[in-house]
């Protein structure tokens, strides 16, 4: 919703005023509405895990935020690539893990804890969708050290975050997986080294104080199977642009989407989840302020 604050001017026209008002806000929505013109429709795809979750109340609703999930193709080292001839733009590919339970979980969780008015679905966005990626100025990417991005694909999210876009990526393990992350990263920031994020970051303060932060295993990692691939230690890291700010968040070593996709499991452990929510909604709020 758009919202004109007027302060009263000695001598100032009162019918001008309200006239100048309704031009702006009439000018603001159709700004708004060509924005929503220009971004692609709410679309599903099948995924590896899920291919008949509920729909929520409200989601063909516009709002004023959407949680867009990034599509890419898999590496030939992906586990998970199920797509066949059709092809990982069309689901069953590695970028679906957790989807869409552990977005529409998230998404309530937004909702609960922040004022955002956020859209209760995800979006999945191609990065070879001509220009939709600009619509969204937060991108989540699930198992990167599964993805093999094209140089076209490279060089689009490299702009992305140019222009003031926010990537965070979770759930991959161990040097394997992070060399494979790096090997597309690389050409999205080349040059570029992620490095720990300082305690002191606003990333960790901006809504939640995440001063005690630990590995959230994913519900495959309880029962005495630990980390995957090595993958023992969680790190939580950021590439930052040249005005000291994050562009990308990386967590590996953590699965995050898990702790979302089963918060409401009485056998996942509670403070995983509540972790995970903290340090998404604390993302979420850095993306949109930064």
């Amino acid at each position: 919703m758009l919202r004109q604050r007027c302060y009263p001017l000695e001598g100032f026209d009162r019918s001008m005023s309200r006239r100048h008002i309704l031009f702006l806000l009439a000018g603001g929505a159709l700004f708004v509405g060509s924005l929503c013109a220009w971004q692609r429709e709410f679309r599903e795809y099948p995924a590896i895990e899920y291919n008949n979750f509920p729909l929520p109340e409200g989601a063909q609703r516009p709002a004023e935020w959407v949680f867009a999930r990034l599509m890419y193709p898999p590496a030939p080292t992906a586990r998970f690539d199920r797509s066949g001839r059709r092809g990982w733009a069309h689901g069953m590919s590695s970028w679906t893990q957790d989807y869409p339970r552990a977005d529409r979980h998230f998404l309530t969780a937004i909702t609960r804890l922040t004022r955002i008015d956020a859209r209760p679905v995800e979006q999945p966005v191609n990065l070879d969708d001509e220009d939709d990626v600009y619509n969204w100025p937060m991108v989540y990417a699930v198992r990167p050290g599964e993805w093999d991005l094209t140089d076209k694909q490279a060089a689009k999210m490299r702009d992305y975050l140019a222009r003031g876009g926010f990537f965070w990526c979770d759930d991959f393990w161990g040097p394997f997986e992070w060399d494979v992350f790096m090997q597309s990263m690389g050409r999205v920031l080349p040059g570029k080294t992620p490095v720990d994020i300082p305690e002191e970051d606003t990333a960790f303060h901006i809504l939640y104080d995440l001063n005690d932060r630990f590995q959230i295993l994913g519900a495959w990692g309880l029962y005495g199977r630990g980390a995957q691939n090595g993958g023992d230690t969680p790190y939580w890291r950021a590439i930052y642009d040249d005005k000291g700010r994050i562009e990308a968040a990386i967590t590996p070593n953590s699965d995050l989407g898990d702790a979302w996709e089963y918060a409401d499991d009485p056998g996942y452990p509670e403070r995983y989840s509540h972790l995970a929510i903290n340090i998404g909604v604390n993302y979420v709020m850095y993306a949109l302020t930064h």
